[in-house]
């Protein structure tokens, strides 16, 4: 795996140096994020956990990986700029768990609000839409089916 840093640009702004590079694997697949991100450091003189890497794409057909890193001035600045999917694809940040946070402890019973007495619903009203409307035969439908395409024997 050989390296070529091809730009690299100072942002004193987000107090870090970006970098563009290609990554040449000749006999060898895409490598790891991992792998770019400890050649990218020995490069650079900079430690690992300083250096993350934003994208990396390899190009159809070649044994080259194009990509883009960031090398920070701090540990502290890199966790703070950066995104936090980002950080957790470069292993600086475990991946946060989905769902609500499970409670501490369970509310007792003696707390919970008792239920409010429902009304008593007024069953004239709800029991003459039930009788204007007539049921459909469902038996003689099969029948009607079984007539219009007789067995063939």
């Amino acid at each position: 795996m050989e390296i070529r840093i091809v730009e690299e640009r100072t942002n004193p702004l987000l107090k870090r140096h970006e970098l563009r590079f290609e990554v040449a694997h000749a006999t060898a697949a895409t490598p790891t994020r991992d792998s770019v991100r400890t050649e990218l450091a020995k490069a650079v003189n900079a430690p690992k956990d300083r250096v993350v890497i934003e994208r990396m794409r390899p190009r159809f057909g070649t044994a080259v990986t194009r990509g883009e890193a960031n090398i920070y001035d701090s540990t502290d600045a890199a966790k703070s700029i950066s995104r936090e999917h980002i950080l957790v694809r470069n292993g600086l940040k475990e991946k946060a768990a989905k769902g609500p946070a499970p409670a501490a402890e369970p509310a007792p019973a003696a707390e919970a609000k008792p239920a409010k007495p429902a009304e008593a619903p007024k069953a004239e009203a709800k029991a003459e839409p039930a009788a204007k409307a007539e049921p459909k035969p469902e038996a003689a439908e099969p029948a009607k089916h079984a007539k219009a395409h007789p067995k063939k024997e």
